[in-house]
C-alpha cells in the first residue's frame, strides 16, 4: 500500500509533465513553425484568387462538362449526410470494389464508355487507367499527364483554344518528381480548370 502512495505522485507529476511536453508545447511549435515557414500549406492549401476560395489543391473535385478537364472517379454520396439545416451534405470516399467484382467491372465499363463519347478525336488512343480507375482515397487531385494530354483535343474544342494553349496550361499544372527520383509526374486537375477559365 505504501509502494503504490509513493509512486502514484510520481506517475502523476510525469503523465502532467509528458502531457504538456507532448500535447502542448511540442504542438505549439510545431504549429507556429509550419505557419512561419508554408502558411499557405499548413491551412490545407486552399486556393485563394480575390478573396473567393475555390477549393483544395490536394482534394480531387468533379467536372465532368467538355470544357474542363475530368479527374479520376469519384463516389460521391450525397445521401447519408446533411448539415444542420436538412442541407445535403457532398461525400467522397474510395470504393472498396474488388477489381475482381462485376460492380467494378461495370464501373470502368461505364467511365470507358463516357470518355469515348466525349474524346471521339482520341477513338485509337488507349484510355490511360487513371481516367477509369479510383484512387485509393477516392479523393485524388491529380492525374497522369497522359490522362491530361488524352483530354487536350476536347477541351480545345469545347473552349475555343489551340491544343498547344491547353497544353501550356498542363505544363504550368503539372508536378515533377519528388526530388527528382520519387514518384511520377503529376497534373492537379483543379489548376488546370481554374487556368482554364481565366481565375488562375
Amino acid at each position: 500500500m505504501k509502494t503504490i502512495k509513493n509512486v502514484l505522485p510520481k506517475a502523476a507529476i510525469i503523465c502532467l509533465i509528458f502531457t504538456l511536453l507532448c500535447g502542448i508545447i511540442y504542438t505549439g511549435v510545431v504549429t507556429s513553425i509550419a505557419q512561419l515557414i508554408f502558411p499557405d500549406k499548413a491551412n490545407g492549401s486552399i486556393i485563394e484568387v480575390d478573396g473567393k476560395k475555390y477549393g483544395c489543391e490536394l482534394l480531387g473535385q468533379q467536372y465532368t462538362d467538355d470544357g474542363h478537364m475530368w479527374g479520376r472517379i469519384m463516389n460521391i454520396d450525397v445521401s447519408t449526410y446533411k448539415d444542420e439545416n436538412g442541407k445535403t451534405l457532398m461525400y467522397a470516399s474510395p470504393s472498396n470494389l474488388s477489381p475482381a467484382s462485376e460492380e467494378y467491372e461495370a464501373l470502368v465499363k461505364e467511365r470507358v464508355e463516357k470518355l469515348q463519347a466525349a474524346n471521339p478525336d482520341m477513338d485509337e488512343t488507349a484510355i490511360p487507367v487513371d481516367l477509369v480507375t479510383c484512387s485509393g482515397s477516392g479523393l485524388d487531385p491529380h492525374v497522369s499527364p497522359a490522362a491530361a494530354e488524352y483530354q487536350v483535343a476536347r477541351i480545345a474544342k469545347a473552349d475555343n483554344m489551340t491544343e498547344d494553349e491547353v497544353r501550356e496550361i498542363i505544363d504550368k499544372c503539372t508536378s515533377g518528381k519528388f526530388l527528382g527520383v520519387f514518384g511520377e509526374k503529376t497534373v492537379n486537375v483543379l489548376k488546370v480548370n481554374l487556368m482554364l477559365d481565366g481565375i488562375l
